[in-house]
């Protein structure tokens, strides 16, 4: 399985787990073309969510799919 954290870019992300796409918009992430080049904690901050929150949950997802 995939250990995703918060150095992990959205490229990367979207390649080896692309069901992380709806966790992803969830939070408002409409631009995920245009993001790929950033972290998961840039993202977060963009966002102004907990960026260990979202990993978690993106991790937690990824376990539950076998990823």
């Amino acid at each position: 399985m995939a250990e995703f954290s918060k150095d992990t870019k959205i490229g990367e992300l979207i390649d080896q787990f692309p069901e992380s796409a709806p966790i992803l918009m969830e939070i408002g992430m409409h631009c995920l073309p245009a993001s790929q080049m950033e972290t998961l904690e840039e993202a977060a901050m963009v966002h102004g969510i907990d960026c260990g929150l979202l990993v978690e949950k993106i991790n937690a997802a990824a376990k539950a799919m076998g990823k």
